[in-house]
């Protein structure tokens, strides 16, 4: 109810919610290595690999607009659990590139459209950093299951190490150029929704957060019914909530993103959640910097609120 109440609950949560999320990997020296890149009408699309550990390289789709200002905004997205294919519209078969149209799974390349520089991340343990399990193995349990066995194992989480990756490439996003580090935001679907809630948490310079397909109650949502294991972080129902989760970091802007239709995400929670979101906001002095978007969709990602959110608070 004031000020000084959410202070002193924040500092405990945060404490908290930094050591469900694990241990971190030890820092390497920044590395990138570019592989690729390809032109095309409204930007110019880069493969590259960021160093995350001694070991581990993160791919990522690196999208630059060619209209921009000298220094631009720069968003981290995070695809869901159908890997990187349908998020950057190389759909590798014709149901691949239906599903991008239908649930807009194309925000890294659509943002690039509209001037924002993305970086679209393959999600460790998704498409090319797999590696070898038994091919008969369900792909969902391929990518995730051994990620978060392993994780586990050395004191960390599944959602605690891509997070990592995250941070790594806001690194490489610091270190360009044509990218303005005070305006570095994060986005992300389904699992990849899951990751931004958490990401800003763990590292200050994400200053702008759209959440879609991920934000309800852990009690009606990945408590109640079947999820990938790599949603589940364990013990964290102790001490709150996904409201209080995204409360952790306000008043950094947040647009909440889910489909009325969400059979997984259930919207009544949703709405609940951002309901409380918008008091703590208010108390905060920026009820403006909470949004929501709950659309006539299924589990989908949303553009009706997506440039205006990201104009008002990260300019054009």
């Amino acid at each position: 109810t004031t000020v000084a109440e959410h202070e002193a609950w924040l500092k405990k949560f945060h404490d908290k919610m930094t050591h469900l999320l694990g241990r971190m990997p030890q820092r390497v020296p920044l590395e990138v290595k570019w592989e690729s890149e390809e032109a095309f009408d409204k930007f110019t699309r880069h493969k590259i690999y960021v160093r995350s550990e001694e070991s581990y390289w993160v791919p990522v789709y690196y999208f630059v607009p060619h209209e921009r200002d000298e220094k631009a905004p720069a968003i981290i997205c995070l695809h869901g659990h159908s890997g990187i294919y349908p998020y950057i519209r190389e759909g590798q078969d014709e149901a691949e590139r239906k599903k991008t149209a239908e649930l807009s799974l194309d925000y890294a390349v659509y943002l690039a459209e509209h001037g924002y520089i993305t970086a679209a991340i393959v999600v460790r343990g998704w498409n090319e950093t797999h590696g070898d399990q038994d091919p008969g193995v369900k792909h969902v349990e391929r990518s995730c299951r051994q990620v978060t066995m392993n994780a586990l194992l050395l004191g960390m989480t599944p959602q605690g190490l891509r997070c990592w990756d995250a941070m790594r490439v806001i690194d490489f996003l610091h270190s360009r150029d044509e990218v303005d580090g005070e305006r570095i935001g994060v986005a992300g679907l389904s699992g990849g929704g899951t990751l931004a809630t958490y990401l800003p948490i763990l590292d200050e310079r994400v200053k702008l957060v759209m959440i879609a397909g991920a934000f309800s109650s852990y009690r009606t949502s990945i408590y109640a019914m079947p999820h990938c294991i790599c949603n589940c972080l364990p013990g964290v129902m102790q001490y709150g909530d996904m409201a209080e989760v995204v409360a952790s970091y306000a008043p950094r802007p947040v647009l909440l993103i889910n489909g009325i239709h969400d059979r997984i995400f259930p919207v009544a929670e949703a709405r609940e959640g951002f309901a409380k979101l918008q008091k703590v906001y208010q108390l905060l002095g920026h009820p403006d910097h909470i949004d929501a978007d709950f659309f006539d969709g299924p589990h989908a990602w949303s553009n009706n609120k997506t440039l205006e959110f990201l104009r008002t608070h990260f300019g054009k």
